[in-house]
């Protein structure tokens, strides 16, 4: 079973003498790690001093690397001024030399002043033993000052809030080529609170950890520190995505333990704590129940939702009441339903139950093409159900010659995006198994996209191997790290049974959507809903979704990341296309590249 989630809680403080001492007062605060500066002892503005006044020894390695984040030295390798980057560069460099010494894989913490940062971005592409934390302002704190100058203009305001603080960070992002190991830490201020999309936009973005000065908590009436209903909203949010907690204290401080407490209290109401979280942002190719035989463990997994299979159940029983008239019920009417898929039983389940609630009788054909799961379906009906009225057959449905045919069609060949374990292909080879009255659960689906940014999974494309091809691919994932840029809209539908004279399961649709603000496409985020019967609903569209279901994450199609403006219009266009072989999708955005042409990376066989 995946682990629970863990967090570190971080005690930054500066001018310390003695680092064990710190490590020991952080551990008695409840603390787990902690962060000062590299060169603390060191005489600070002599950029020629290599022998800090602590030696290597004062600490063993693996202290080093798992108790200490180091903060490099406040200097600015890209001011303008020659002689000062000079100077700054010359004291950056000392400072990771000696962290590289005393880490092998450890951490360093370095602020962005400003915009520019390429001298940056070339220090940390060479100097990439351990991992960057780059601490970057949640709102420019420029803006702050404005508050206690009368004198500031309009114009000056106005150019402060458009250097918004995540281009500084976006700039560096491209500039060290989106290299995994830097890693973002959003710095908070008491002095100007951000607005919602500013938080749900750094969400998209690989977050190592918030700064929470101790200056935004207040005293609560009975002298204990808390934080503000706002910030604990903001910072639910990023506890919700994991990042981690680095309270900045002076070392005069004498609530440290408060801190730590209440961030401990924080954290275990905003994390969630489920079994699938090892999953989150991970990427994996869909499954092709068709063409592939599902194992006994991802049985398993299906069958822990508590909901799916609940309204499955409630769809069942409404469509036997509507069919069967309560005079025919008192005659014995029996209702015949095949299920199309029974993997290991819990649709069939669900079937015998709605039929006990709607006190209707029921003949249920399981057909299942799985030979390993039938073996599984066999010992339930002679264990579970010798007195049902139940039938077994090994067969795809699209070669399946009934003994009768079905009133009911029952399927979950849903996968993540509605359509790609092929259930219209499959549902439309069914038809010869239903009446011409019968009817399909579920009778609708629908697929939902929208642009998405996430720094996380695209890092995670790019370690697919061959990275290349991996952007003609179409994931499935538990999406966490993720900014919504606009809202899902509809892309494809289906209806079944699928009666028409001539039946096109290809799909051509092209959609536009907005950014809300200034961001990063990472790519296209997938989703589905479906109709089971009249109003009864699945769905995993982030608008509508199900409560409490997991049985499906979404998808996500990606792209080589691109920054768009606010307002700026996207244009996604996404294809299904089906040859005699296999269906597949291809996507294009704006004008970029043009994903998964003629089915080169990702494709379903039929």
């Amino acid at each position: 079973m995946p682990e629970k989630v863990n967090y570190y809680m971080c005690l930054h403080q500066e001018g310390i003498a003695s680092i064990p001492r710190l490590i020991d007062k952080a551990y008695s605060n409840n603390y787990n790690v902690v962060a000062t500066s590299i060169n603390a002892n060191m005489l600070p503005m002599d950029p020629f001093e290599t022998d800090p006044t602590y030696p290597a020894t004062v600490l063993g390695a693996v202290e080093w690397n798992s108790k200490v984040i180091f903060v490099l030295s406040d200097v600015d390798v890209d001011s303008p001024n020659a002689k000062l980057r000079e100077y700054s560069k010359t004291l950056l460099l000392r400072d990771v030399t000696w962290a590289e010494h005393l880490q092998n894989v450890g951490s360093v913490m370095v602020k962005l002043r400003g915009p520019n940062n390429n001298q940056l971005a070339e220090i940390m592409k060479t100097k990439s033993k351990g991992h960057w934390f780059v601490q970057v302002p949640i709102t420019n704190p420029e803006l702050a000052t404005f508050e206690h100058r009368k004198d500031a203009t309009e114009e000056e305001v106005m150019r402060a809030e458009e250097d918004d603080t995540w281009h500084w960070w976006n700039n560096l992002r491209f500039a060290v080529d989106h290299y995994p190991k830097v890693k973002v830490v959003i710095v908070l201020n008491d002095s100007d609170r951000p607005n919602s999309e500013t938080v749900r936009r750094w969400l998209g973005e690989p977050i190592e950890a918030i700064v929470i000065p101790s200056s935004l908590f207040v005293r609560n009436r009975t002298n204990y520190c808390v934080l503000h209903r706002e910030w604990q909203e903001i910072i639910g949010h990023f506890i919700s995505v994991r990042a981690n907690i680095i309270i900045s204290a002076n070392p005069s401080d004498n609530a440290l333990s408060q801190y730590s407490d209440y961030m401990k209290k924080l954290i275990n109401d905003h994390c969630d704590t489920h079994e699938l979280n090892s999953y989150e942002n991970m990427l994996e190719i869909p499954l092709q129940p068709l063409s592939e035989n599902l194992d006994s463990y991802t049985y398993e997994v299906f069958e822990a939702d508590p909901v799916k299979y609940k309204l499955y159940q409630d769809a069942v029983q409404q469509a036997l009441l509507d069919r069967v008239a309560d005079t025919d019920a008192a005659k014995g009417k029996v209702t015949v339903v095949m299920l199309l898929g029974g993997g290991r039983g819990p649709l069939a389940r669900a079937i015998f139950n709605a039929a006990e609630l709607s006190e209707r009788k029921v003949r249920l054909y399981i057909i299942e093409k799985n030979s390993s799961a039938i073996r599984t379906l066999s010992n339930m009906v002679k264990t579970l159900w010798p007195n049902k009225d139940v039938h077994i057959f090994s067969k795809d449905m699209r070669d399946f010659s009934p003994p009768e045919l079905a009133d009911i069609l029952v399927s979950e060949l849903l996968g993540s995006f509605g359509d790609n374990e092929l259930s219209p292909e499959c549902l439309d080879g069914a038809l010869k198994l239903l009446k011409p009255d019968g009817l399909s659960i579920p009778y609708k689906s629908t697929s939902y996209i929208n642009p998405i940014m996430s720094a996380i999974l695209h890092q995670n494309v790019c370690q697919q191997v061959p990275s290349v091809s991996a952007f003609n691919y179409g994931y499935v994932s538990l999406l966490k790290n993720i900014y919504h840029i606009d809202e899902p809209q509809a892309l494809f539908e289906f209806c079944h049974p699928n009666r028409e004279e001539i039946v096109d399961n290809t799909r051509n649709a092209k959609l536009e959507f907005k950014a809300i603000k200034d961001c990063v496409v990472h790519g296209v985020g997938g989703y589905f809903d479906t109709h089971l019967y009249k109003d009864i609903t699945l769905s995993i569209n982030p608008l509508t979704h199900t409560p409490g279901m997991f049985s499906w994450f979404p998808m996500f199609f990606p792209t080589q990341p691109k920054t768009v403006k606010k307002d700026d219009v996207i244009t996604i266009e996404f294809w299904r296309c089906v040859d005699k072989q296999q269906v597949w999708y291809e996507w294009k955005v704006n004008d970029w590249e043009h994903h998964n042409v003629k089915g080169i990376g990702y494709n379903m066989k039929l």
